[in-house]
């Protein structure tokens, strides 16, 4: 009588899964990461609504609306991947990832576990924040199929972004780097072609900021709001998320097998 030793079907997408489980459980019990991956973006979209959107309007002829919900969705996000992250330099010292590399697992199931948790994260604070905006008048021209893209974005980006995080979280040991990183990502979310008109910025600065990545992000997500797809704005949002993820990933990959054998 032989037994039948084969791996299940779809047993990445379980043991993923179960990582992916874990951590939400770990958020749900301390919800510290994604009190501040919401709470955040939310109090500063009250903030802008009640303080800055007049002199706005003046001086743009439009609220920002749009503009601001994509921001601090996507900057509610980052925060949260980055508080995340704080932790991986601790289970990497204390052996846990070294346990987890060495259970009967596919070696790719806790990073894609990770990756799923942020995933998830991101998407029910992105809901949240454009639905408070959408209580504030935000509204999408292009129809449902655009609202649901408009919030799919900044879901594809953390999660990009989270690959980029765990790998400085990996290779470092001290979260200074994080810090610094957090005040340069975060800076490029503000620092964007959308929120204010060409004429306001320097000649010098402007091809700076229009082409990093950040700027045809949320140029996206305003279109959605407003008219419909920006094909262009939504093609360089993809070439953006695709050659990060590839060569991130790839990064990633390297750095956690490193880690978790080293412990």
């Amino acid at each position: 009588m032989t037994t039948d030793v084969s791996p299940p079907r779809f047993a990445l997408v379980q043991q993923s899964a179960i990582f992916a489980g874990r951590l939400l459980t770990k958020w749900r019990r301390d919800p510290l990461i994604p009190l501040q991956s919401l709470l955040f973006p939310t109090i500063l979209l009250f903030i802008y609504y009640m303080l800055v959107s007049t002199s706005m309007k003046r001086l743009t002829g439009s609220d920002n609306l749009d503009v601001v919900v994509a921001m601090c969705a996507l900057a509610g996000g980052m925060a949260g991947s980055l508080a995340a992250a704080l932790a991986i330099p601790d289970e990497r010292d204390n052996g846990l990832l070294s346990r987890f590399w060495m259970m009967p697992v596919h070696r790719a199931s806790a990073l894609l576990g990770t990756l799923t948790a942020e995933a998830a994260r991101t998407l029910v604070a992105t809901v949240v924040i454009t639905l408070v905006g959408m209580l504030f008048g935000l509204r999408f021209g292009g129809g449902p199929a655009a609202a649901v893209l408009f919030v799919l974005i900044p879901v594809c980006w953390v999660t990009v972004y989270a690959l980029l995080v765990i790998v400085l979280a990996l290779s470092f040991r001290s979260r200074t780097v994080l810090t610094w990183f957090s005040t340069v990502s975060l800076g490029a979310v503000f620092a964007n072609s959308a929120v204010a008109p060409r004429d306001v910025i320097p000649d010098w600065l402007y091809p700076a900021i229009r082409f990093q990545p950040m700027s045809s992000t949320i140029e996206s997500m305003k279109a959605l709001a407003r008219d419909g797809f920006a094909i262009r704005e939504l093609s360089w949002t993809l070439a953006w998320m695709v050659v990060l993820a590839v060569v991130v990933g790839v990064s990633a990959m390297r750095s956690y097998r490193k880690a978790a054998q080293s412990g």
